[in-house]
């Protein structure tokens, strides 16, 4: 199932049809270098993470595959992530090398951004990237995050970017 078209894509659940892929993505050192995680074991590993992930049942939103909407070629995974200790929502997005500056993560997290404003009305959206990660905060600044802070990734410096849904936001003048 659709949940979100833009021109050139589409975003859909992530399936245990989609583990090869998932398992092929993250095997990728240069794809992962900045995320903290680690390479899936093997595909079997990465279908047991896609059919134990539930942020869709219990969110009703997660990390969608993108699909490229001309030929259904799967491109990477980008789409929203609530994390209840930090009471947060965050936009993420992880391609496949080749599909790096094509301009997919900007126009599918864009796409994403505006969903949690419009349909779960999210107040505010962070993104989270390592500093050296240019690429990843370039995105940010294009669909409109601003900077908002630095943190400790892991002992490397982070950036946390923010954006606020304009809508949702009062002032009390």
């Amino acid at each position: 199932m659709r949940i979100l078209e833009t021109d050139r894509l589409y975003l859909r659940e992530m399936t245990i049809n989609d583990a090869e892929n998932a398992y092929l993505l993250n095997l990728d050192p240069d794809v992962i270098k900045y995320t903290g995680d680690e390479p899936f074991e093997s595909v079997d590993n990465a279908k047991m993470f896609l059919a134990n992930y539930n942020h869709y049942k219990k969110y009703d939103f997660g990390r969608w595959a993108v699909i490229n909407k001309t030929n259904d070629e799967f491109l990477g995974w980008c789409g929203l992530k609530y994390t209840p200790n930090l009471d947060e929502y965050d936009i993420g997005f992880r391609f496949f090398k080749k599909h790096w500056n094509k301009g997919y993560a900007t126009e599918s997290a864009q796409a994403c951004i505006n969903l949690g404003f419009s349909k779960y009305k999210m107040t505010e959206i962070v993104g989270r990237a390592m500093k050296e990660n240019l690429g990843s905060i370039r995105v940010l600044e294009k669909i409109g995050l601003i900077y908002l802070k630095s943190f400790d990734f892991e002992g490397q410096e982070g950036e946390v970017y923010i954006i606020k849904n304009k809508s949702r936001t009062h002032n009390n003048l």
